[in-house]
């Protein structure tokens, strides 16, 4: 008998689930990847995701969403609606029994709640009736009898294919609000035929699907499904709906475990929680799953928020589930499960929730990635780093998220790196955007970053400045420069010398006073102008946000500035969207509206604080280019953007030297 783990034993324990063994408590939940190929199938960008997790000792992968029937069928998912799926799929499985990894495939109908376009044209939704949903705006047409029917033989079609392609086993998703816990909302189904009305006729077309799939697909495959707890709206499931449900469910005999999330994407509220981001404290829905554990007797999960596999470790040791799921942590570090196995945890690269290249690609469209680790979602092109057969003396200068990268991967490769950086601190802006309220955590990406720096042998030296002068001394190969920005008043013809004008960066880092009443002018509408908000308005400020832009946060991921918005609703902050500074005086603050070009007026002001397109630090860059260099150019003192920009340029940057 195997030796339990000495850092996580019920993490690293195996656990029997139907007829199959899982070698470990660890999971991938379903989630979006927008790897998908044109048609439908899995290729091999999703196949080099998966596997990057797959060979690093996870226990089970659950792949993304499958769509079932024509009514939902947009691009960039997998369907199975096809036997075209079959390869694609049986690859997946194949890969996965290499590794010991349970591969298991998700059914999906999103019901009212569709929210993307095949042709940018609105599609039509449908649903068990005519009861719209607040995020989208949907108004669903109600599925008629023989259309439900025919949308259950689609979700048992879909799990045939997928037990023909042998994966391990087959989810239906009834969480998040989407189709399946729709019909069991009393809410939301108004139906008068066999689909609606008692408890069991609203449970009918989940209870349909999983019998005739578990009829078809025999007992050896595992079937589950995922669904959320609480749906956290007044209009969504409640708790005692849902494990009522579970209880009926499981008395069938047909499942094999419950998948346990939280929320609905059908209202601001529940989306907030469907990938909750750093305000949330870690592990905060596993007693959803714990409520659900005194219900029900078939192995449990849960995700949402677990980034550490000591987090992992207390939540299956506390009994509050048997299955931990670790999208995120494995988006930021698909070795994260082998690092805690080898006791390595420090070398992880834990997940800062910050949800913007994660689901913030995938609300955008685009593939997934992370903005810690941009080989995220390009793994043919950047995962495997091969070394170099001819190391080279490379230099670095500045120690913000995109020169540490550049560094970490170039000496990875095995050049020899040095990073110079001005400061006392690596870090950068982070060190700034760590001190707004709850967003601590943001540091994380310097800490890991100067882990792989570490790790990886790079010679770092703070305190430094460099000049032209110091690297014709050095005397290096190559040349990375990433010096970043500076912050930035803006220049205006009608701003008085009386004026109290203080740029967003000095505030933040406690260098000014404000005084009582502040008006901020928010140029980039992103994470700083609402952080500076809520942290002067809880200093006891009285605060108005003035945003060039259609709303605050309009360039952040939409969960993330809705949270925010409801904190600032909560301290009486005023949100004037649609301004341009204009000018200011001893205590009046003057915009202009940007479309009707008529005035905007704030008066009894004290601080305008400004946050302003910053200024790219690019002397050094332009005085060694003179000089005959020819260095690579990264990050903000290219042009600036964001962390994630300045890392993935660090990334390119080190890895084609």
């Amino acid at each position: 008998m195997a030796q339990p783990h000495p850092n996580y034993p019920h993490l690293f324990s195996p656990l029997e689930i139907g007829k199959l063994t899982v070698k470990n408590r660890a999971f991938s939940a379903g989630h979006a990847t927008r790897l998908i190929e044109p048609d439908g199938t899995v290729g091999d960008r999703l196949l080099a995701y998966h596997r990057a997790r797959a060979e690093a000792d996870i226990g089970m992968i659950i792949t993304e969403v499958n769509v079932i029937h024509p009514t939902y069928a947009p691009a960039n998912r997998l369907s199975t609606m096809s036997d075209d799926c079959i390869p694609g799929l049986k690859a997946l499985a194949d890969m996965g029994r290499q590794y010991d990894c349970r591969m298991v495939g998700q059914l999906f109908h999103p019901g009212r709640v569709a929210g993307v376009s095949v042709d940018g044209s609105i599609m039509p939704t449908f649903g068990p009736s005519e009861v719209p949903d607040e995020v989208y705006k949907n108004i669903p047409s109600p599925l008629r009898t023989d259309a439900v029917y025919e949308l259950i033989q689609s979700y048992v079609d879909g799990a045939v294919r997928m037990a023909e392609a042998d994966l391990d086993g087959i989810e239906i998703v009834s969480s998040m609000g989407y189709l399946p816990s729709q019909f069991l909302n009393p809410r939301l189904n108004q139906r008068e035929d066999e689909f609606g009305g008692s408890f069991e006729a609203r449970l009918k077309f989940l209870r349909d699907i999983l019998q005739q799939i578990r009829a078809k697909i025999g007992p050896d495959k595992l079937l589950g499904i995922r669904i959320s707890a609480d749906e956290m709206d007044d209009e969504g499931l409640k708790p005692g709906e849902t494990a009522q449900a579970l209880q009926l469910l499981e008395a069938d005999g047909d499942l094999d475990y419950f998948n346990i999330i939280a929320a609905t994407t059908a209202s601001y509220a529940g989306w907030m929680h469907i990938i909750p981001h750093m305000v949330h404290e870690n592990a905060y829905l596993a007693p959803m799953a714990e409520d659900v554990k005194k219900h029900v007797s078939l192995p449990v999960f849960i995700a949402g928020r677990i980034n550490q596999p000591q987090d992992a470790e207390r939540v299956l040791a506390d009994g509050q589930a048997d299955m931990v799921g670790l999208v995120r942590a494995h988006i930021a570090d698909p070795q994260f499960t082998r690092k805690a196995r080898q006791g390595r945890p420090d070398d992880i690269r834990a997940c800062i929730a910050c949800n913007q290249a994660c689901i913030g690609h995938g609300l955008k469209g685009h593939s997934i990635s992370c903005i810690q680790h941009p080989e995220t979602g390009r793994e043919l092109a950047y995962y495997d780093k091969p070394k170099t057969d001819h190391p080279k003396r490379v230099l670095v200068i500045g120690g913000g998220p995109g020169g540490m990268k550049a560094a970490a991967v170039a000496a990875e490769r095995g050049h020899n790196v040095t990073l110079l950086e001005r400061d006392k601190r690596l870090g950068g802006q982070v060190n700034l955007a760590q001190l707004l309220p709850k967003r601590a955590e943001f540091g994380g990406l310097t800490t890991n970053l100067a882990r792989e720096l570490d790790l990886n042998g790079v010679d770092v030296r703070t305190s430094t400045a460099a000049d032209v002068a110091m690297v014709q001394d050095l005397a290096p190969d190559e040349v990375i420069v990433a010096t970043g920005a500076s912050s930035n008043l803006p220049q205006l013809e009608h701003l008085s010398e009386t004026a109290t004008v203080l740029d967003s960066w000095s505030v933040i880092s406690g260098q000014a006073n404000v005084g009582k009443s502040v008006v901020i002018w928010d140029w980039r509408s992103d994470w700083v102008g609402l952080g500076l908000a809520q942290l002067l308005a809880e200093s006891g400020c009285h605060v108005r946000l003035a945003v060039n832009g259609i709303v605050a946060g309009e360039r952040i991921p939409s969960m993330v500035r809705d949270h925010w918005m409801g904190e600032l609703h909560k301290l009486d902050v005023e949100v004037v969207p649609y301004v341009r500074l204009f000018g200011a005086d001893e205590d009046t603050v003057y915009f202009q509206h940007v479309t009707s070009n008529q005035p905007v007026i704030m008066e009894g002001v004290d601080t305008l604080v400004s946050h302003h397109a910053p200024r790219r630090n690019a002397s050094l860059a332009d005085d060694l280019l003179a000089a005959g260099f020819t260095p690579k150019i990264i990050g903000d003192c290219l042009a600036p953007r964001t962390a994630e920009e300045a890392v993935l340029e660090g990334l390119r940057a080190g890895f084609e030297i």
